[in-house]
Parts: C-alpha cells; sequence; structure tokens
C-alpha cells in the first residue's frame, strides 16, 4: 500500500564518520534524473532520514554537494528535508552529499518522498490544476511500470500535507474535512467540483495511490 509514496531505504553502503554522512551524489541522481521531463515537470524527491523505531525525521543541521573544485550549500526545511538538483556533471566528477545530523548516523535510515515542488502549494486550486497534478503523478508510474505495471500503485486522488500535524477541520459542501494536519481528495471529489479554498497552503502535495 502506497499511501504517501515514500520510498526507505538502508544506509548500509554509506560511509559516515559520527554524525556526519557522506553520500554518493549518483545515489541521488538516480532518482531525480526520472523526473527529468515535461510529463513530470511539477514533481520533485525531497531526501530526509527516518529515526529507526520512532515516527519522525532526523534532525539535520546542514547539508551540501562536495566536488574538487566547489562547494554547493543545500537548503534543508525545518521538518528536514532537502533536494539535490539533478546535473550529470556532478555525477560524472564524483560528486559527494555531505549530511550533518543530530542524532547518530547508525540510528537514521534514508527517505525519499516524491511530491510537487514548492512552485506548486498554493491556497486555492481550480479543478485543472488539480487534475494537472494527477496526471503528472500518473505519468510518473507509468514510466516507472512501463514493463511491470503490475507492481506500480494507481492513483486514486491526492494528499495534501500541512505543517500542523494538529490542524484539524469540519467538512463542508466546498472542502472535506482535514484530519490531523492531512487532507485528501479523491478523483471523484476532484472530477466533480470547479476549485478548492484551502485554510493555509500545504507543506506538500503527494499522490493518494493503492496496489
Amino acid at each position: 500500500m502506497f499511501k504517501a509514496v515514500v520510498i526507505l531505504l538502508t544506509l548500509c553502503a554509506f560511509s559516515s564518520y559520527g554524525e556526519v554522512l557522506n553520500v554518493e551524489y549518483s545515489r541521488f541522481y538516480s532518482h531525480t534524473r526520472k523526473l527529468d521531463n515535461e510529463d513530470t515537470q511539477a514533481l520533485q524527491f525531497a531526501f530526509g532520514f527516518v529515526r529507526v523505531g520512532e515516527n519522525r525525521l532526523c534532525d539535520i543541521t546542514s547539508a551540501k554537494i562536495v566536488t574538487d573544485k566547489k562547494i554547493l550549500p543545500l537548503t534543508v526545511t525545518e521538518e528536514g528535508r532537502f533536494t539535490v538538483p539533478t546535473d550529470k556533471v556532478l555525477k560524472m566528477a564524483e560528486a559527494m552529499v555531505e549530511i550533518h545530523l543530530v542524532e547518530p548516523a547508525n540510528v537514521c535510515d534514508m527517505s525519499v518522498q516524491l511530491e510537487t515542488k514548492p512552485a506548486y502549494l498554493a491556497t486555492n486550486y481550480s479543478q485543472q490544476e488539480l487534475i494537472f497534478l494527477l496526471e503528472q503523478y500518473r505519468s510518473f508510474f507509468n514510466e516507472m511500470g512501463s514493463f511491470l505495471a503490475f507492481m506500480m500503485p494507481s492513483v486514486e486522488g491526492l494528499t495534501f500535507q500541512f505543517a500542523d500535524e494538529n490542524l484539524s477541520t469540519a467538512p463542508s459542501k466546498k472542502v472535506p474535512a482535514i484530519t490531523m494536519g492531512t487532507l485528501t481528495l479523491s478523483e471523484e471529489w476532484i472530477q466533480n467540483h470547479d476549485n478548492i479554498t484551502l485554510p493555509l497552503a500545504p507543506m506538500r502535495v503527494t499522490a493518494k495511490a493503492s496496489n
């Protein structure tokens, strides 16, 4: 079951030094290059690290891409996620991504979150904009499952996650209920409504998907 489309990876192949992780940029590039086309232009992969045995992300104090010739600082969100550019030159230069963690590195597993880019986070969405996001996610899963379609999740709607995990609202004719910081719109709801106005912009929009 893919509810938020999150992929967890272990760190056993990564080199770590205390609370600093040094990860080959190529590992991130292998994900981001899958979105380097027009059909998935609204999507991105956000990377973070899940604390083993706990339902939270490990704290990251800073992250950067390092090559022999330059250092590229990366922006880390309050939640503890960051994105990396899709750049074949960095891959060829054997760049490393240096991540400074608060927790010991051996208790943090890498988490890869498929979500919309910040430009697509808003308080108002037209039906056309919502359908556009649905189709972006469909395109991604269709491309990934071109030969193994039966193994890929099907997109059934969109999930809006807000920064305030305690945010809850009563349902109305125009907006379904927000429960504990999450709002889910089924494809059927989207097809039957011209637009939606949210109380505030979401932190991310992901696919509501299932096998």
